[in-house]
């Protein structure tokens, strides 16, 4: 097994860009889109010249074998600011989805639409979820009914980032009413298309910088090459559920898929939100003075921070592990993406409450950045699937897995047989050792120098 943590040059300086977009461009006028709730135009025009809007490059990102540049970058743009933050990465998500689904034409054809030219900036939406289902995509009513060359949607989303104002919606359907959720398929609507209503636009709690809407899908008429993955692919995914469902075997859906892909990008976003919360009250806590003394020194603002910093590490780890399996194409079996989105926004959410209570009076208002974050971090324990779903996720593939070991043991092995039979641990070479030493008084030096070398832990 490989690890190591160490970033590549790439990724180091991908991270400090990222940051140094954050700091620059993003933090400074933070405050005033959340408080206006406009969208920020500006912004995404400098992260464009910047390299950071554009489909090849979260492609590049998503290409990183070790999964880490995709992670790294988003908690560097979310440490910024969340609603913005948002706003530069909502057309990912649906590239995401488009990736996952497309043929090579379709993905020639709608990726550079998801985000356009930094002279001609263009925005993307994934819409899923809808007012009766939620983070329920088993419940979803949004149905595509074929028409001759066509498809025609009717239906109903919410919570749509982008929504309305897109120039690209991949939007998810029910079309095979028999096998429910496992009947769905992916549709892409262009932004404009008759029949394409914005019924509003959501006043939101926090990430108030992103544009979020609801949307109504009235008769919409797309050509049959809008369909994602195309009509053969289609017709032999349902045929294989079917199949599924008269065996009792398991089956899953595009849009369970992707939310399993998107779900460690979710992560690293509250991880950036949690950072933010925990740095700025540690700098608080070493300069206020209360009772002849820095709060830091009180082990009741002290210990919560110690926790706290101890929690957003754990998270990371889950974070960066999650997006190595999904680069690697290793299977959440046991709800390893789930787990990582859970334990990143529960502690956002805790970061950015204690944030607020260790600043006391001045962190409930706006004077500080902490309640803006404690407001954009709520978001984290909802959208992409709650809280309490993600714990269902993990519990039902905890219960699938009943009796595998864990994924370090479960994982097929890499070194070949000469590491299987002499690599660390291993029978023989504890043997030998064994063997070394008992003839250490027997052994001229220079030769036992050199075995106890080969068995000596590396040096650095």
């Amino acid at each position: 097994m490989t690890f190591d943590l160490t970033p590549t040059a790439a990724q180091h300086d991908l991270a400090k860009r990222a940051h140094e977009f954050a700091e620059e461009c993003v933090r400074p006028v933070a405050a005033e889109y959340d408080r206006a709730q406009e969208f920020p135009w500006p912004v995404l025009q400098e992260a464009a010249e910047r390299g950071f809007y554009s489909p090849l490059f979260y492609r590049d990102l998503i290409g990183d074998p070790t999964g880490l540049s995709l992670p790294m970058f988003m908690e560097e743009l979310f440490w910024g600011c969340a609603g913005i933050g948002l706003a530069i990465v909502m057309p990912a998500l649906a590239l995401s989805a488009i990736g996952q689904a497309a043929t090579p034409k379709q993905m020639l054809q709608w990726a550079p639409e998801c985000f356009g030219t930094p002279g001609d900036l263009k925005l993307a939406a994934l819409a899923i979820s809808e007012p009766e289902g939620g983070s329920d995509v088993r419940n979803l009513r949004t149905r595509a009914v074929r028409d001759g060359d066509d498809w025609i949607i009717d239906g109903h989303k919410m919570w749509i980032g982008n929504g309305g104002i897109a120039n690209v919606h991949v939007v998810n359907a029910v079309v095979d009413e028999e096998l429910g959720h496992r009947g769905q398929a992916l549709f892409v609507v262009p932004g404009g298309t008759p029949g394409l209503e914005l019924v509003r636009k959501l006043d939101k709690l926090g990430c108030r910088a992103s544009h979020t809407a609801e949307l109504k899908f009235n008769s919409v008429r797309v050509p049959m090459e809008n369909l994602l993955g195309g009509v053969d692919k289609l017709e032999h995914a349902l045929a294989k559920r079917r199949e599924a469902v008269r065996t009792g075997g398991r089956s899953g859906s595009v849009t369970l898929g992707t939310f399993e892909q998107t779900r460690p990008m979710v992560a690293a976003q509250a991880l950036g939100i949690a950072r933010a919360a925990l740095e700025y009250m540690t700098s608080y806590a070493k300069e206020r003075q209360a009772f002849g003394a820095p709060i830091l020194d009180n082990q009741g603002i002290a210990f919560p921070i110690a926790d706290l910093a101890t929690q957003i590490d754990g998270a990371r780890l889950l974070t960066w592990r999650a997006s190595w399996m999904a680069a690697n194409g290793v299977p959440f079996e046991r709800g390893e993406g789930s787990m990582s989105k859970l334990a990143a926004s529960e502690v956002a959410v805790k970061a950015t409450e204690r944030a607020i209570q260790t600043l006391g009076g001045w962190g409930y208002i706006s004077d500080h950045p902490v309640e803006k974050w404690y407001r954009d971090a709520k978001l984290y324990t909802i959208f992409e699937g709650t809280s309490e779903i993600q714990r269902i996720v993990i519990s039902h593939a905890l219960g699938a897995a009943e009796g595998r070991p864990p994924l370090h043991v479960d994982l097929e092995p890499s070194g070949g047989p000469l590491n299987k039979v002499f690599g660390r641990g291993t029978e023989a070479r504890s043997k030998a050792a064994a063997a070394a030493l008992s003839m250490r008084d027997r052994v001229p030096s220079p030769i036992m120098k050199a075995a106890l070398k080969f068995l000596r832990p590396p040096s650095r």
